[in-house]
């Protein structure tokens, strides 16, 4: 559910500056479609494919959480978070790194239709968020209400902007309805939307909800992509769900 988941240098003959990256190119096949082909040449020529690598990080998608924190500071430690359509598990891996679960300072709870390979000191969950029950658990899970939602969810893009849009936005929109129920106040919430404006309906109930919203893009996520993130902090509310504190939390 969740966005996932290089690059060389050299200087050509008779140039001493200016040095070019060589790509790598992609030839179709008979069962390589076009559009799989520009993928994969896309990915083997990203350079944060290369360095989530070279770092360990299940995706580059990684890098976006680490550029918005670095320069919004929302992840601190002792948190507890919710990573809503965590597979692969980049976001949850900075996640838990930014909170100190490894110092057992910390709680992270990542949720997904697919299954997701285990991660030290992390939940993973393989549910649908919308379950009736789905909540409950991940309070249960984190011993408290959440203090940070994180959705970088999307849907298959079908290739129609309009509908592209349209689903990935509804997707923010039952992201939204969740977070109301496990935050607590003065809680963040942190999900991908589409350029083109956030849909009226969500963006009055986040002002509503939150004291600050603002649109953010990361440095990377592809600057070909309509991909942004809609950023709210300092929740009004309060989880709505009864809470059992965990003493081990």
């Amino acid at each position: 559910m969740s966005a996932g988941s290089g690059k060389g240098g050299g200087k050509s003959g008779g140039k001493s500056e200016g040095a070019r990256a060589l790509k790598v190119r992609v030839k179709t096949a008979a069962k390589r479609s076009l559009a799989s082909a520009r993928w994969l040449e896309r990915q083997l020529n990203d350079p944060y494919v290369a360095r989530a690598r070279r770092e360990g990080y299940r995706s580059r998608a990684a890098f976006k959480l680490l550029e918005i924190d670095e320069k919004y500071k929302l992840l601190k430690s002792g948190q507890r978070v919710v990573d809503l359509g965590a597979a692969p598990g980049g976001w949850s891996q900075v996640a838990a790194q930014k909170v100190g679960v490894g110092a057992g300072k910390g709680r992270v709870v990542g949720i997904d239709l697919l299954e997701i390979e285990p991660l030290p000191g992390v939940d993973f969950i393989q549910l649908d968020f919308l379950a009736p029950e789905a909540p409950e658990r991940l309070i249960a899970l984190l011993g408290g209400p959440a203090d940070i939602v994180l959705s970088d969810m999307a849907a298959n893009a079908t290739g129609h902007k309009k509908t592209d849009h349209l689903k990935i936005m509804g997707l923010a929109e039952t992201a939204l309805d969740f977070a109301r129920q496990v935050l607590s106040p003065g809680g963040v919430f942190l999900a991908k939307v589409l350029q083109g404006g956030t849909e009226n309906a969500l963006l009055a109930d986040l002002k509503r909800d939150f004291a600050v919203v603002r649109h953010v893009k990361p440095a990377a996520s592809r600057s070909d992509s309509a991909e942004l993130y809609v950023l709210a902090t300092g929740y009004r509310g309060a989880a709505a769900t009864p809470i059992t504190p965990d003493d081990g939390a």
